[in-house]
Formats: structure tokens, C-alpha cells, sequence
């Protein structure tokens, strides 16, 4: 019996050992594996030289270089006759439509006839200025009294009397004379008048709207009765942030995608941003700003320099600006900064170690930022260190990307 009792006490304890040893190997192989998944892979590269130039993205419209609308004007009265019709060409001083101008047309021809009589009525009195200057000219030639107290020829007239008579002529050929400045200048007036009467085209276009029912109100007409576009080249126009509106200049060149064409491009240049926010108020829910706050918007216009034949007034846009920067730069990525407050360290890795370095920094595009102190070219930084890195700890092995 007491030999039993040993046997089954020896296989219990041989058990419990057995046991213990495989948890501790399980402990031990774990223990190795928690420790390779708490080392992360570590990544570097090179901090080298950028060309830190930004490209801009806005969307905007095309739109004629310029246009004419033009609306009826009640006081004018009817329009009697249409000059153009729809995509029509036409060039500046072309005319479009024609109100009634009859009863102007009686006030002009009646001013013309009262004109003309009082041009008769001048010319006569020219007539008889020059006939009293004949007369006065014989009475000064006439020969006096002879001396032995009879009288010689009669003379022609008095002198004296001619002139005064010849004076009072001449202050009414005065009057006539303003009263004829007086009735061109109505001419004159009226002459205009019947000319506004034909509307004109200021600009080289197409007819792209005739509205032979267009209704005149005092209001003013809520549509044109003619529209014309410019036969220039086409604009796009648009507004941009006042982040991206600081960046931009004028003659900056552009890449213009329209969204119906997706293989094609067009180049064009900044041709100017406005200084006042666009009518709207120029108020925009900012996406990128968090918080919901608003950001202004500023008006642009670009100048298409290629060929705008395949194009239509009103496509919409991409537009890509680059704006390119002062020379290359000592730069790293974005990806590399740790920001702690108002401060931006690194990790520089030197010899095996990691060194935690504060660095200054300045211009940047999407990809890099400036260094403008802390760094030397081709130093390696971490990319993306995560939160178990700390100054002095050893790397043993690394990524290097270029």
C-alpha cells in the first residue's frame, strides 16, 4: 500500500512540474512576441533641397471678354424696327433696333424752316447794310455849295443820317444773327435726340438675343432686348480665399481644365484679383478651417491665351496656379515635425541614436517645409516618430526612403 501511495505522489508531482515548465516556455515565447510587436520599424530620409513651390486649385466660368445688354427705355417710346437678329455678327456703331422718332423728325424739319427764314432775313439785311454803305460813300463825294451863294449839285443823301440809319441796320442784323445761333443750337439738340433714338452697338460680337417682346417698364425691362457677347477671346472668372488671394499675381500663369473636356487643357494668365470681397458679402464656410468659421472671398479673372474656339460661355472650371518659390530650400516633410506648443522638434538619427533637436521653420508647399535652423543637409530625420521614441534611444535598424 505504501508503495502505491509513492507511485501516485511521484506522477502528481511529475505532472505539476511538467506543468510548470511548459508555462514557462508559453510565458517566455509570448513574452518575445509582445516584445516584436512593441518594436516599431523606423523610418528616415534625408533632409535635402526644395524647389518649395504651392499649387493653388480654384474652379471658376468661362465668360465672354465683354458684353452688351441692352434694355428698352419707356421713355422713349415704340421700338418700330429690329436691325439685327439672332447670331448675327456685328461690329461697334452697328445698329440694333430703332424707336419712333417721327414726332422728333416734325420738331427737327420745323426748326429747320424757322432757321432757314431767319437766314433769308439776314442775308437782307446784309443787302441793305452794303447799299447804306454805298450811299454814305456817294454822299461824302457829292460837291458843297458853290461860292457865289449858289447851290451846286444836290448831294446824294446826308451823310450823317446814312450812318445813323446804316447803325440801327446793323444792331438788328445782331439780334438776327443770335437768333439763328439760337435756332441751330435747337437743331442741333434735336439732331441728337433723333440719333439716340437708333441704339448702337458698342462692342464686336455675336447677337446671341433678340426679344422683339421685350415689355419696358418704369422699373426698367427684366429681360434685354438685345444681347450681344464680345467676338474676343473668352475669361474665366471666379473667387478664391483670402489665404490664396495674398499668394497670387498678376501674369501668373495657369492650367485651365474644363469639366466636360477631361483630357484637354488650356493655358491662360492672372489677369487681376479684386482688393474688395465679391458681392455676396464674400463670406464662405471655410471646410479646412475646423470650427465652422467663415473665410472671405475675393473675385478673379484669368485671360485664356490658347485657342477658346472649342469653348462656351458658361463651362465650368478647374483652374491649377503654381505659385513657385524663391530657389531651393533646405526642407524636410511635413511628416517629420513633432509640434509641442510654439516649438517643432525632430528626430535626428546619429550614429545608431536618436537625437531629439528643436528646429526653426519657414515657406512651404503640400509636401515640404522649410529649415531654416536646426538641421544640416543630409542629416537623416524620422518620419512619422511615434510616441515611444525619445532622445538617446538606440535604433538598430531603419528604413531609408529617398
Amino acid at each position: 500500500m505504501k508503495k502505491k501511495a509513492w507511485i501516485w505522489t511521484g506522477s502528481i508531482v511529475g505532472v505539476l512540474v511538467l506543468a510548470l515548465v511548459v508555462t514557462l516556455v508559453i510565458r517566455a515565447q509570448a513574452g518575445k512576441m509582445a516584445g516584436a510587436d512593441v518594436e516599431e520599424p523606423v523610418t528616415v530620409q534625408k533632409v535635402s533641397e526644395q524647389e518649395l513651390s504651392e499649387t493653388i486649385l480654384v474652379t471658376g466660368k468661362i465668360v465672354p471678354e465683354d458684353e452688351q445688354k441692352v434694355f428698352l427705355e419707356p421713355d422713349k417710346g415704340e421700338v418700330t424696327e429690329f436691325k439685327v437678329k439672332e447670331n448675327q455678327k456685328v461690329k461697334a456703331g452697328d445698329p440694333l433696333f430703332v424707336y419712333d422718332s417721327s414726332k422728333l423728325q416734325s420738331e427737327y424739319n420745323k426748326a429747320v424752316r424757322e432757321r432757314d427764314l431767319v437766314k433769308k432775313r439776314s442775308q437782307t439785311e446784309i443787302n441793305q447794310i452794303a447799299e447804306l454803305n454805298k450811299r454814305i460813300a456817294d454822299a461824302k463825294k457829292a460837291p458843297a455849295p458853290s461860292g457865289d451863294g449858289e447851290e451846286g449839285e444836290a448831294p446824294a443823301g446826308d451823310a450823317d443820317a446814312l450812318k445813323s440809319e446804316k447803325l440801327e441796320m446793323e444792331i438788328q442784323h445782331e439780334s438776327t444773327k443770335s437768333e439763328i445761333e439760337s435756332a441751330q443750337e435747337q437743331i442741333n439738340d434735336l439732331n441728337e435726340q433723333i440719333k439716340e433714338m437708333t441704339v448702337k452697338s458698342k462692342i464686336d460680337g455675336i447677337v446671341v438675343k433678340v426679344d422683339r417682346n421685350a415689355v419696358s417698364t418704369e422699373g426698367g425691362a427684366s429681360s434685354p432686348a438685345v444681347h450681344i457677347i464680345s467676338s474676343q477671346p473668352f475669361k474665366v472668372i471666379g473667387t478664391m480665399s483670402e489665404f490664396d488671394a495674398v499668394k497670387i499675381k498678376e501674369k501668373q500663369a495657369v492650367t485651365i481644365r474644363p469639366k466636360v473636356y477631361k483630357d484637354k487643357e488650356w493655358k491662360g494668365a492672372i489677369e487681376s484679383v479684386s482688393q474688395f470681397p465679391n458681392e455676396e458679402g464674400g463670406e464662405e464656410e471655410f471646410a479646412g478651417g475646423g470650427g465652422g468659421g467663415g473665410v472671405t472671398m475675393y473675385p478673379f479673372k484669368v485671360a485664356i491665351t490658347d485657342d477658346t474656339s472649342e469653348l462656351r460661355q458658361g463651362f465650368h472650371v478647374s483652374l491649377e496656379i503654381k505659385i513657385d518659390g524663391d530657389g531651393k530650400k533646405l526642407a524636410i516633410p511635413h511628416a517629420a515635425i513633432l509640434e509641442e506648443g510654439d516649438t517643432n522638434t525632430v528626430f535626428v538619427l546619429k550614429d545608431g541614436i536618436l537625437e531629439s533637436r528643436e528646429i526653426e521653420t519657414g515657406a512651404s508647399n503640400d509636401e515640404f517645409i522649410e529649415v531654416k535652423n536646426g538641421l544640416e543637409k543630409d542629416e537623416l530625420v524620422v518620419i512619422a516618430p511615434h510616441e515611444g521614441m525619445h532622445d538617446g534611444m538606440e535604433v538598430t535598424t531603419f528604413d531609408e526612403i529617398e
